[in-house]
């Protein structure tokens, strides 16, 4: 009779065990780089630019427009509804990518919505306004702002339309659809969605979509009053893309003033606009390097000037960082302005202060005369 080994024979079981236990692994590691690989094929094909695009006049305006009188102009980007004084955004280093719910959401829409109206203003421009996104629960935020501003005329230029983003995994970011909104208490007499610059390669799928919207109003006289709107890029590299986009709509309204137009500019240059805004907020109990001021020389020989809204004795910022809620000492700057051609005479400016509780951004204003 042959002796069995007790060692062998265990020693053959654990080698089974062995095999099957990294049989499983090994599975598990190809299906989710199969995935994974899946996923990254989906969301560069799915990927798409919008392109340039006549836009749709709506809504009814009915004042007339006159040169030599004073006009106001609000701008706010209204953080997609989400950004209460209390959230913190993923990407900005905090923890939410949805709005907390779609009650609060509601409710925040209808402050803002409320706000701009209050602000009593000619002209407004409004970014990241959703409609049909993940972190918005699908709610078309354009009916707030137009049922608010209803004796208005208005388009709406859509900025992106990203792919779903799987992230964070216990709350995916999903899908966003969102743009930029122009109201105007004068007739619209025509407009236009302009494709900007953006990054190549993977920060593409970051960044989003840009564009501006241009918007004319036509003038006693048959020139124009031109209208620019914009939310240029945010999470890019160094910061030299959304300097190229700011060229292109310079150069943009350097041609319309060689016609004899009037133009006007405004929106989130996700720029510091101020230069060095901690000169005036202070450096903050976080340091952020992500928005680059404006390079020098940048409006040198043109016919365009940049409005910083800054009121040097009571400063107030445009934006906050939101890396988490609203508070004493948070990284704040100013990143929300304006530019105007040289036939454009700016009366006043300022940034409107909600003390963050709506948005990550603060209104800012611009009172102009033609």
């Amino acid at each position: 009779m042959t002796e069995v080994n007790e060692n062998t024979v265990y020693g053959g079981k654990m080698n089974k065990v062995v095999k099957t236990v990294l049989k499983v692994v090994l599975i598990v590691v190809l299906t989710l780089t199969f995935v994974f690989a899946g996923y990254l094929g989906y969301i560069f094909l799915d990927f798409h630019r919008i392109g340039d695009q006549a836009l749709s006049a709506r809504g009814t305006s009915s004042a007339s427009i006159y040169r030599n009188r004073e006009y106001k102009l609000v701008s706010y980007n209204m953080g997609f509804g989400a950004y209460e004084a209390d959230y913190g955004f993923f990407m900005d280093g905090g923890t939410q990518s949805w709005a907390w719910s779609k009650e609060r959401l509601d409710k925040n829409l209808k402050s803002i919505a409320a706000l701009l109206k209050e602000q009593a203003a000619d002209l407004y421009f409004v970014q990241e306004v959703d409609f049909d996104s993940t972190r918005t629960y699908h709610v078309d935020e354009r009916k707030y702002l137009t049922s608010a501003l209803d004796k208005f005329a208005y388009v709406f230029a859509q900025n992106y339309d990203s792919p779903f983003l799987f992230y964070p995994f216990l709350q995916p970011h999903g899908s966003s659809r969102s743009g930029i909104m122009t109201f105007s208490s004068f007739p619209i007499a025509g407009a236009k969605r302009v494709e900007l610059p953006i990054e190549s390669g993977f920060a593409k799928l970051v960044d989003l979509d840009r564009c501006y919207s241009k918007t004319r109003i036509v003038l006693s006289n048959g020139k124009y009053l031109v209208l620019y709107n914009y939310h240029l890029s945010a999470y890019t590299s160094d910061g030299t893309i959304t300097t190229d986009q700011l060229k292109l709509i310079i150069a943009d309204m350097e041609a319309e003033y060689a016609d004899g137009n009037y133009c006007v500019a405004g929106g989130d240059f996700n720029k510091d606009i101020l230069g060095d805004s901690s000169v005036y907020f202070g450096k903050g109990d976080k340091e952020y390097t992500w928005a680059k001021p404006i390079p020098e020389g940048i409006f040198d020989g043109k016919h365009v000037s940049l409005v910083a809204p800054l009121d040097k004795d009571n400063p107030v910022p445009s934006c906050r960082n939101a890396d988490s809620a609203y508070h004493a000492g948070q990284y704040v700057l100013t990143i929300d302005g304006f530019m105007t051609t040289d036939n454009v005479t700016v009366v006043s400016y300022a940034v409107i202060d909600t003390q963050f509780a709506y948005s990550d951004h603060n209104p800012v204003s611009l009172t102009f005369k033609l």
